[in-house]
């Protein structure tokens, strides 16, 4: 296959940055405080997973083409903003760089193998409706209108 190291390169950056997302939402939902603590608590917990899934699913790419998963995790930044707000808008910041990355992707197995063309849609997908449900959490009740636009 070609560009095949860079492929396999790319696909430890998002290993790397999925098994981050496991640590953040972990912490996220450390920090979740008030009323609708115990829902969106749970909902952290699933991210969570869902990151893990991710990371998982990146590892077996890579071993699937010959390559080595990487040990390292993405970069953790504490920005010490826990109001459930912020958590939300920078869970959008990490899951824009997320699709980023799987856009990356996309665009170097484009016609180069189905597998990983297909992995990459999967990808993006999930991030796009992930990124739906957050901005609509974001909504105050009542607006239909985008938060983020």
């Amino acid at each position: 296959m070609k560009n095949q190291d860079q492929i396999i390169e790319l696909l430890n950056k998002i290993m790397e940055f999925e098994l981050a997302g496991v640590v953040r939402y972990n912490h996220y939902a450390l920090m979740v405080y008030g009323y609708n603590r115990i829902p969106i608590v749970s909902w952290l917990r699933e991210e969570a997973d869902n990151s893990l899934v991710h990371a998982q699913a990146a590892g077996e790419m890579i071993t699937a083409l010959g390559g080595h998963p990487s040990l390292a995790i993405g970069p953790l930044l504490e920005t010490h903003r826990h109001d459930i707000g912020d958590i939300l808008r920078e869970s959008m910041e990490q899951e824009a760089l997320a699709k980023a990355l799987y856009y990356e992707l996309l665009a170097l197995v484009k016609d180069n193998s189905v597998m990983l063309e297909e992995y990459a849609r999967q990808k993006i997908a999930e991030e796009e409706m992930h990124a739906a449900e957050v901005d609509k959490m974001l909504r105050k009740p009542g607006d239909i209108k985008s938060f983020s636009s």
